[in-house]
């Protein structure tokens, strides 16, 4: 691969992170906790890139989280991105936040299962890196089983939800619930599509939503015993 800068910013859960590729060397850097993304992800780029000794006339191209994720967080990465972009007429792609995730746990066979909060998940099955079937949110009860066993499991996911992880227990050899999204391995995935000229338009950058819901009605909550 060619010396090439790239940047990205995953914003799918709290909090959200950055990191710059720099010539095959990844600066990786969190947002300060307590505080929104979209007041510290700007700050945070141009601190990364001072430390770096770079502008962002020297990135190649920028790459976000594209879901799924909290649908607050998934429109500050893709908006900051596509803002840049634009402006600076920089090569613009979206990752999987599920996909960078497995390549993340190292593992062949992934199981990824993130919180999605109002009792579900959202599941993924990766295998050498490739999705098995579409990503989806189901509640831990309906999670789709892996058709074999051996494989590694990972994600906020099984600990929010302990029903899930019995359930998977027959199948999974490998526990890795701390895996959480992430812009360094967003970067990773993304600086091998980029030197091969992959990119977006800017337009058409949108998150990857899954569910059109935010939160439980009122009565939904108060079907399953909980507060209006």
């Amino acid at each position: 691969m060619p010396a090439m800068n790239f940047l990205a910013l995953e914003t799918a859960t709290d909090p959200g992170s950055i990191a710059l590729w720099r010539d095959g060397t990844i600066l990786a850097r969190q947002c300060p906790a307590g505080l929104s993304n979209s007041e510290t992800l700007i700050p945070l780029v141009n601190s990364t890139l001072n430390e770096a000794g770079l502008d962002y006339a020297d990135l190649d191209g920028i790459a976000f989280g594209a879901g799924p994720g909290s649908f607050t967080g998934l429109r500050v990465a893709c908006g900051v991105a596509q803002g840049l972009a634009f402006a600076r007429a920089v090569p613009l792609l979206g990752i999987g936040t599920l996909d960078a995730m497995a390549a993340a746990s190292g593992g062949a066979r992934v199981i990824v299962a993130l919180d999605a909060r109002m009792g579900e998940v959202y599941v993924g099955l990766f295998e050498n890196g490739e999705l098995l079937a579409p990503v989806g949110a189901y509640p831990p009860e309906a999670v789709p089983l892996p058709p074999t066993e051996g494989w590694l499991a990972c994600g906020n996911g099984l600990l929010a939800y302990p029903s899930l992880r019995e359930r998977l227990s027959p199948f999974v050899d490998v526990w890795k619930p701390e895996i959480m999204p992430a812009a360094e391995a967003v970067v990773r995935l993304a600086a091998p599509r980029f030197a091969r000229g992959e990119q977006i338009d800017p337009a058409d950058a949108i998150p990857f939503y899954i569910r059109n819901k935010v939160a439980k009605t009122v009565a939904e909550r108060l079907a399953i015993g909980g507060r209006a």
